[in-house]
């Protein structure tokens, strides 16, 4: 049945949403100053956190900031926190740090307020040795990690910008988000290194990278520098690791989405850690992943976060896919771009497989997250987010998938979106009620799968096809591709109904037909003549 616009909206309203944090509406934090030492002695640091607020209500009176609270040796103790100098009222439990203000601010009013800690991170902040013995210290803040060893809002809803003044022994190199700013020599064995970024974030998206690196600017595409920074035995295997990838990623996102959102791009090898990290404007990577050869998928799939996830935020952790799906999808797409359509379907097909094979451990588990989210992000997450754009772009037809994409870039760039906020523009930029295919594909758990089979008819002159949907549940509206061999070009047929019939004219038995040749569908089908 055909949806209203409303249909889905209504839809929406009714999910029990998983992400239950505690939003306070009103305030918004403008930016973050991280001042922090760390030392090679011990993980212990030292923290001074000035965070900048606007009011957005009338009559705050206190504030809340997420840090954890000390237990069994771990966690950070706060030592004060002030305004203008003066010490200000605070309590600090089960990991929460509520900051009383002395007066009631009004909506528009700005406040400074800095907070003095120190302590062991339990996690966030991780100090390992790497694979050649060395130490090093990273950040490790996704998915609410960062209060760990960072009193911030931990949650995407609400973006900053911020910088980090790191301080440390003077052997070790500090990247971080944004630019660099300063490096100063205190003269006592410690080094300060200053980076700021100016655009807002998330708070997961802080990072910082401390090591003894190789460090390697390689020029600029589409305008964005581009940086390794690598463990200094790794420099070759790490130019041919990250460079090439990342420039193809660089054009091919900035041609086809939007431009760039940030100031630099970094390609960090760190210790602790496999896969990648999007962290914005310095992606971390795990590594074992560096190696000499080009990692085109995994470079792909985390620089595509720059676009989705890091600028374009979802605004609670139910629409993770807005991110991790996207990134996947992408990936694909450049892929097709750089290396061809067989590898682009290639690619699709072993997710297919990944999805179902998903869906026996995670039975009836959506795209939209509406269970506990810290057990999210999963294969379905990934992989059938990624196939929900697929069939978006099939749904509406490439040339108006990129523009609603663009749009959708251009409109939620460095702020937050929701899977409502992706199908208006989607809707506005196609003409088309979307609303059963949201329904379906994000929102509705399990997967479509189609038995059937064909035979030609002499006397009518029709190839006769007959489906059956037997997954369990309602029916899907499942739009096929039908390839005739010998054939022209596909028809297209529209299954509605658990069982349907449907007939193809042909002047003559076909050698072969086939469901979905060019692979739009995501359904587990077996047809076959009869």
């Amino acid at each position: 049945m055909r949806k209203s616009p409303l249909a889905g909206l209504a839809l929406c309203a009714s999910l029990v949403f998983a992400d239950t944090y505690p939003r306070q509406p009103g305030v918004d934090v403008q930016h973050y100053i991280f001042r922090v030492a760390l030392n090679d002695e011990n993980d212990e640091i030292a923290g001074e956190a000035t965070v900048v607020l606007r009011f957005v209500q009338d009559g705050v009176t206190s504030f809340t900031l997420d840090l954890t609270s000390p237990a069994n040796g771990k966690g950070m103790t706060v030592a004060e926190v002030t305004s203008e100098g003066a010490g200000l009222k605070y309590t600090h439990e089960s990991d929460r740090l509520v900051v009383i203000l002395p007066a009631a601010r009004q909506a528009g009013d700005l406040g400074r307020y800095t907070v003095k800690y120190s302590g062991v991170p339990g996690a966030g902040l991780k100090f390992v040795k790497n694979k050649y013995g060395e130490r090093t210290c990273f950040s490790t803040n996704w998915p609410d990690l960062a209060r760990q060893w960072l009193p911030t809002i931990d949650h995407p809803y609400d973006k900053a910008t911020s910088e980090f003044l790191i301080t440390a022994p003077a052997r070790y190199q500090v990247v971080a988000n944004g630019l660099l700013q300063e490096m100063i020599d205190l003269g006592d064995g410690r080094r300060m290194t200053h980076w700021k970024q100016s655009v807002p974030i998330a708070t997961w998206l802080n990072n910082i990278g401390v090591a003894e690196f190789a460090m390697r600017n390689f020029g600029a595409a589409a305008g964005v520098p581009l940086q390794t920074w690598v463990f200094p035995q790794d420099r070759d295997a790490g130019m041919a690791t990250f460079e090439a990838p990342t420039r193809q990623a660089i054009e091919f996102y900035g041609d086809h989405i939007g431009p760039y959102p940030y100031e630099k791009l970094a390609d960090v090898e760190a210790a602790g850690m496999g896969g990648g990290m999007e962290h914005a404007s310095a992606i971390f990577f795990g590594e074992r992943s560096v190696a000499n050869r080009p990692a085109f998928s995994l470079v792909a799939h985390e620089t595509a976060h720059q676009w989705f996830g890091d600028s374009v935020t979802e605004k609670d952790w139910d629409d993770v896919w807005l991110s991790e799906g996207f990134a996947t999808y992408f990936a694909l797409l450049a892929s097709e771009h750089y290396e061809g359509r067989d590898a682009f379907v290639a690619g699709l097909k072993r997710s297919r497989a990944g999805i179902f094979a998903f869906e026996k451990s995670l039975p009836g588990a959506a795209v939209f997250q509406a269970k506990p989210w810290k057990g999210i992000p999963n294969g379905i997450v990934y992989q059938k987010g990624a196939w929900a754009l697929h069939m978006l772009r099939g749904q509406i037809g490439t040339a108006k998938f990129w523009d609603g994409i663009r749009e959708y870039y251009r409109r939620y760039r460095d702020g937050n979106a929701s899977t409502g906020d992706l199908r208006k523009v989607m809707e506005e930029v196609s003409g088309a009620d979307l609303g059963w295919f949201f329904e379906q594909w994000i929102y509705r758990g399990g997967l479509p799968v189609v038995e059937g089979a064909w035979q030609y008819n002499p006397e009518s002159k029709k190839i006769e096809i007959e489906l059956l949907q037997t997954q369990s549940g309602d029916a899907y509206r499942l739009p096929i591709d039908v390839a005739v061999r010998g054939a022209a070009q596909a028809v297209k047929i529209e299954m509605t109904a658990k069982r349907q019939k449907f007939e193809v004219a042909a002047e003559q038995a076909p050698s072969g037909v086939e469901l979905d040749p060019n692979t739009w569908i995501l359904m587990n089908a077996h047809f076959a003549r009869k």
